[in-house]
């Protein structure tokens, strides 16, 4: 594992006893939804060395990034380690543009980075050359190449099989044999790798796929493009459920089977839980999404970061192991993933407290809201 290079800012050890319970708080709340946030982590009135911590996002296209993990993150840092600074920038899907943001942290004197890739294999010179400079890295959501060291995420696996699972219930009748549409994500990003792992392992031997397109940068512009070349191939009774890797996929998705006149709208998958999406699968635009838990992610990263600014072993809150590592032997921290349609949205989504239901049910939505018991 990688360790955090002195840079003449000597930095003291985080006391054992935090160090257990940041671990087992990370590791209990993985899993199921609206689990409180991570509550303990680096001792807070350890004020003898405050990281400077660099988060760089990917893209806005993807609303969770500054909706959620952002603001999570940082509320996370300031509460663990009040007096470290957090330098935000995000690359709005540009890889050159992430590069050189990586590098002006670095420059600035970042002591740990938060990176969630553009693209993967494409940041890990960067992220070898933050290693060079002794800045450690946590790969945030997507493994970044290169020596991270650590790595906070979900299960990429399991919610491929949970959309596709998904799918084929909503597909019913037509679902063994059925025609189905896969627009996947960004083949760069090894989430979508195996999403699409996850989603085929299901799929196949039951439903027929179709029509399969890669997206990316995971760009909505560009699945709308993928979804109307399918409906102009197959026709608008040719296709009866949709895979799509995303809710800003999915919302391009949508879109475009309303521009080409199917109707019904076949079932289409999404993840994330964007408000958007929630409107939609309300609405009976799109069937499903799937809730991630943002707080605990983002609290594991921040705990994380904390601790390898300090100097101290990212394993300290991911342990190496079983579970706690990737195959390429890095720390992690994994959290499963959660189906939400319109039945379970109250259950999940609202209950975790990432949306009220006044924020899902605005006025154009009221009656589908109500149909399904989604009221005050």
């Amino acid at each position: 594992m990688f360790r955090a290079k002195d840079r003449g800012r000597g930095r003291p050890r985080t006391a054992p006893a935090a160090v257990a319970a940041a671990l087992a708080v990370a590791l209990a709340g993985c899993g199921t939804a609206g689990q409180a946030h991570l509550e303990d982590g680096p001792d807070p009135t350890r004020t003898d060395f405050t990281p400077r911590v660099g988060l760089l996002l990917p893209d806005t296209h993807t609303t969770r990034w500054e909706t959620f993990d952002r603001p999570l993150i940082e509320a996370k840092i300031r509460q663990i380690c009040p007096g470290c600074t957090v330098d935000h920038a995000n690359a709005r899907s540009d890889v050159a543009a992430q590069r050189q943001q990586l590098d002006s942290m670095i420059t600035a004197g970042a002591d740990v980075l938060i990176l969630g890739p553009v693209d993967s294999r494409a940041l890990g010179p960067a992220v070898a050359k933050a290693a060079d400079a002794g800045v450690p890295v946590v790969s945030y959501d997507r493994l970044a190449d290169g020596p991270v060291s650590g790595f906070v995420s979900f299960d990429a696996r399991r919610t491929g099989r949970l959309q596709a699972e998904a799918l084929l219930a909503a597909m019913g009748a037509e679902a063994d044999g059925g025609r189905v549409v896969m627009v996947n994500g960004d083949p760069a990003d090894p989430n979508a790798v195996a999403l699409e792992r996850g989603a085929r392992e299901v799929l196949n031997g039951r439903a027929r796929i179709v029509k399969a397109y890669d997206t990316d940068r995971w760009r909505p512009e560009a699945a709308r493009a993928h979804m109307s070349g399918a409906v102009a191939a197959l026709g608008p009774e040719g296709i009866d459920g949709v895979y799509a890797a995303n809710d800003a996929l999915a919302g391009g998705v949508v879109s475009a089977l309303k521009a080409g006149f199917v109707t019904p709208l076949p079932p289409v998958t999404g993840q994330d839980a964007d408000l958007d999406a929630l409107r939609r699968i309300i609405g009976g635009e799109q069937y499903m999404t799937v809730y991630k838990p943002f707080g605990p992610m983002a609290a594991a990263a921040a705990e994380m970061a904390v601790a390898l600014g300090r100097g101290d072993p990212a394993d300290a809150v991911a342990p190496r192991g079983g579970s706690g590592t990737t195959v390429r032997g890095v720390p992690a921290v994994r959290f499963a993933p959660v189906p939400v349609t319109a039945d379970t949205v109250r259950e999940t989504v609202v209950r975790g407290g990432m949306y009220t239901i006044a924020q899902i049910c605005t006025p154009k939505y009221a009656s589908a809201c109500a149909k399904a018991g989604l009221t005050v």
